[in-house]
């Protein structure tokens, strides 16, 4: 049984700007899992706007848990706030703002999983 707890997670400083913790990443765990996505836990302060990037090859899904923000993606742009689930197809160019006065707490899942080599800040 694989549990992973977000209370002794490793939070990191990613390319694009955002407050990081890998939860789930089947090429890092021991053993093979039989799933193909990420999962990652991303916090973005206030007042702050991720670096526009993209994901060559994978799309992703943020799922907002906490805060509320302004999502952009390509040439499109939407209110977004917590309880909502955004696609991002791949190849796509995105980033997002929290215009909250707390933490913007997001849900990242990548299929298929994150790649260093598949992510490019533009």
């Amino acid at each position: 049984m694989l549990i992973k707890d977000i209370q002794n997670g490793e939070y990191f400083k990613a390319i694009d700007n955002t407050i990081l913790c890998e939860l789930l990443h089947p090429a890092k765990e021991e053993g093979a899992l039989e799933i193909r996505c990420s999962i990652a836990h991303a916090i973005v302060k206030p007042g702050v706007t991720t670096l526009p990037h993209r994901l060559k090859t994978s799309a992703e899904v943020y799922y907002i848990l906490e805060g509320e923000g302004m999502m952009y993606i390509n040439d499109e742009s939407a209110e977004v706030h917590s309880g909502q689930a955004i696609y991002i197809p791949s190849n796509s160019k995105q980033y997002i703002q929290n215009t909250g006065n707390y933490n913007l707490k997001i849900l990242c899942i990548v299929y298929p999983m994150w790649r260093m080599e598949d992510e490019e800040v533009l």
